[in-house]
């Protein structure tokens, strides 16, 4: 079997290779270490409630992949208008802040005003890392109050060590008519790049793989621990070895690297060097279904230990006992910045305690489930250190034919129909080297 293409996990991108080299006719063989498929985009059923490793919805405007997923749940699907808010001091803010303002002290809405109105006269300022993009894009007043505070709960580090590869359509430039008109008016259109998003009627978003999953050759527990290159050879936690013929990868780089025997110190070190953040996910069951119209809430406030609360019984009725309601908040911490040294279920009462007050969770409200949960592999933090250490990583695992794909191979921030993509142009790659 030595010619086989191995594909190191199964979540979205380890899936998008696999279909790419079974439409190429080649085999592939799909490794995971869990007990299950699916990756970063599993789901999991606690006593009726399901909650997926952390929110997940598909907004692609990718027609073919759109209907990938739809095909695989066989089109039972529900399409879900999209509804984001903010919560800051005490006030729940329709997203974005800056184009609805209307409802903000006035003072500050004066002074979001005039610096965002100054940060125009000033542009061409020189632009060295994400805390110069936000001033240059919004002013002082509403970068600091809300996406630098942002970022140093979700990103566990300053804007000013962020560069701005990642943030894409993610913030939004707003015109100056735009905002004047959110601050004069309650009632402004809804600019967030999530209109709506598609989900699974029963099963989770994992519902969306299960077609994928069925039409691939998949090899569970099986935990990779060594990856000899010369011999073409994986070892694996219980003993068992593999020969590969090509080698396709979604394994977190800093995993990966220390897999791969004679791995350059250099190369050690520049995996190191790449930061990501990881998330306990507080998943909480109410005996309430109705706890909040929004889909998702950004909290700013520090107050507060989660940077972003989702109801995920807003994404189907089906995720949820009859009459029940859930809820997963999201709290943040990354071994380079601010390390987890607790247990995670220390945060479920700081998070039960916040939730009731700000008011989502009343005094009245039954949490009948409470759990949780620890995900090592979150958001990509796009450190100052990460441009060149992905560079030398990048540049060693080409060397070794190793192709990378996913978040955490690309070590990007991309969503899920882009790592399915991703996963795709790996097997491509692999696949272009079986011809030459």
């Amino acid at each position: 079997m030595e010619d086989d293409v191995v594909v190191l996990g199964s979540g979205m991108a380890g899936l998008g290779a696999a279909h790419r080299i079974r439409e190429s006719g080649a085999r592939c063989l799909v490794i995971d270490k869990n007990a299950y498929s699916g990756g970063h985009t599993a789901s999991h059923n606690r006593d009726g409630f399901i909650f997926d490793e952390g929110p997940h919805v598909s907004f692609t405007k990718d027609a073919r992949i759109q209907k990938l997923l739809v095909d695989s749940v066989g089109g039972d699907y529900l399409n879900v208008e999209a509804y984001v808010d903010n919560y800051w001091q005490g006030r729940s803010i329709r997203h974005p802040v800056i184009t609805n303002l209307h409802g903000l002290p006035e003072d500050i809405i004066v002074r979001v005003i005039g610096d965002y109105v100054d940060s125009k006269r000033s542009a061409g300022s020189v632009i060295a890392n994400y805390e110069d993009w936000l001033l240059a894009s919004y002013g002082r007043t509403y970068a600091e109050l809300f996406p630098m505070q942002y970022t140093r709960k979700y990103h566990t580090t300053s804007a000013r060590n962020l560069s701005t590869e990642w943030v894409g359509p993610r913030l939004y430039q707003a015109a100056l008519e735009e905002v004047l008109r959110g601050a004069l008016s309650p009632a402004s259109p809804n600019v967030h790049y999530v209109q709506d998003y598609r989900y699974p009627r029963f099963g989770g978003f994992a519902s969306f793989l299960r077609g994928l999953e069925e039409s691939a050759n998949i090899l569970l527990n099986h935990r990779v621990i060594s990856i000899d290159i010369s011999s073409r050879n994986l070892r694996f936690s219980n003993g068992a070895t593999r020969p590969f013929g090509q080698l396709v990868s979604s394994i977190p780089l800093p995993d990966l690297i220390p897999m791969i025997a004679g791995a350059p110190p250099d190369v050690l070190a520049a995996a190191e060097q790449l930061a990501c953040t990881t998330v306990v996910l507080v998943n909480l069951g109410v005996n309430r279904r109705s706890l909040s119209k929004a889909s998702w809430r950004y909290f700013y406030d520090d107050e507060f230990p989660f940077s972003r609360v989702s109801f995920p019984c807003n994404y189907s009725p089906n995720v949820a006992p009859t009459g029940m309601g859930s809820i997963q908040a999201e709290v943040y911490y990354s071994r380079k910045y601010r390390p987890l040294t607790t247990a995670p279920e220390a945060c479920i009462q700081p998070t039960i305690d916040g939730l009731r007050r700000c008011g989502v969770l009343h005094d009245d409200d039954k949490i009948v489930l409470q759990e949780a949960s620890v995900v090592p592999y979150a958001n990509i933090i796009f450190d100052l250190d990460r441009a060149k250490a992905l560079a030398t990583v990048h540049g060693f695992l080409e060397s070794c034919g190793i192709a990378w794909c996913g978040r955490y191979g690309d070590w990007g921030y991309i969503w899920t129909d882009e790592a399915f993509i991703s996963g795709e142009n790996a097997a491509q790659k692999v696949l272009d080297r079986r011809t030459h």
